[in-house]
């Protein structure tokens, strides 16, 4: 066994308590929603919303992998919830934990942030099929 990764993915136990965080994250989040009273519809017409970041990949590897983990880092969502928490702005909050529920729901399924070397690089490891 390799000490590291292809790509720097990350391997073994630490992969899994990764993946594991990403399905509580989604439970979670999607817990919450249901808390809130929001529309199930909305929560499917929005839920794979951040994967439209796949479309960056059409310009390059590099803008497609900037595209991906822009929307597929808890950063922007947790800041969105922060702020529609604070202004109380039911629908911010929503928006946001439907994406929280997607990024951890990727996670789960392996799903990392992506690297520019190629569309199958991410941080938990090489997706798809190998060549």
């Amino acid at each position: 066994m390799s000490l590291v990764a292809p790509f720097g993915a990350v391997e073994g136990g630490p992969r899994l308590i990764l993946r594991i965080e990403g399905a509580a994250l989604a439970i979670g989040a999607a817990f919450f929603y249901w808390r809130a009273g929001g529309s199930w519809i909305l929560f499917a017409v929005l839920f794979l919303a951040p994967d439209l970041s796949f479309l960056a990949y059409l310009a390059s590897a590099r803008l497609g992998a900037i595209a991906y983990n822009a929307l597929h880092s808890t950063i922007a969502p947790l800041a969105l919830l922060t702020i529609g928490a604070w202004t109380e702005r039911n629908l911010a909050e929503t928006i946001a934990l439907i994406w929280l529920a997607h990024i951890g729901f990727d996670r789960a399924l392996g799903y990392g942030l992506k690297y520019a070397a190629a569309f199958n690089a991410t941080h938990l490891g090489p997706i798809g099929r190998a060549p």
